[in-house]
């Protein structure tokens, strides 16, 4: 019996690491005002193998697409890009001033404390894609404690 139970819980291990494709950490989104209409999706992601993220859709926006600011010639630059690789062991952060997801097109005002659903599209180094759904809660302007910032 106890040999049954010490293997179902290896197992039970060994599944749960294959089948999280990506562990995402500190998740948020930020939090609009009335009429906005865009927002910005924060993370850190880490992939046990070489993963790209590919795309992110969530039923909130009508659009969702990966961002990349930079500075170019002294400006602040904001591009949408194709993917982010997500190198094996390697956490990449989705931050404020780096790589981020914007929101377009909101459907409702996103309030501090709201559970927004996102699914996040992975692409392996084989080039099959799976989906991994997160669920990521708003903060607030006044709540982010700085996070604007952060690097």
């Amino acid at each position: 019996m106890k040999l049954r139970v010490l293997v179902w819980l290896l197992f039970a291990t060994w599944a749960s690491t294959t089948w999280a494709q990506v562990e995402v950490k500190d998740a948020w989104v930020r939090a609009t005002v009335s009429q906005q209409k865009a927002t910005g999706a924060f993370m850190s992601l880490t992939a046990a193998k070489n993963t790209r993220l590919v795309q992110v859709t969530t039923p909130v926006a009508g659009v969702a697409e990966i961002h990349e600011m930079s500075m170019a010639d002294n400006m602040m630059r904001m591009r949408a890009i194709d993917a982010v690789e997500l190198p094996a062991g390697k956490t990449v952060e989705l931050k404020p001033g780096g790589f981020h997801v914007m929101l377009l097109d909101l459907k409702q005002a996103i309030k501090e404390g709201d559970e927004i659903p996102l699914t996040l599209v992975l692409e392996g180094a084989d080039g099959k894609r799976t989906n991994q759904d997160v669920k990521v809660r708003a903060r607030g302007i006044m709540g982010m404690g700085g996070m604007m910032n952060k690097k």
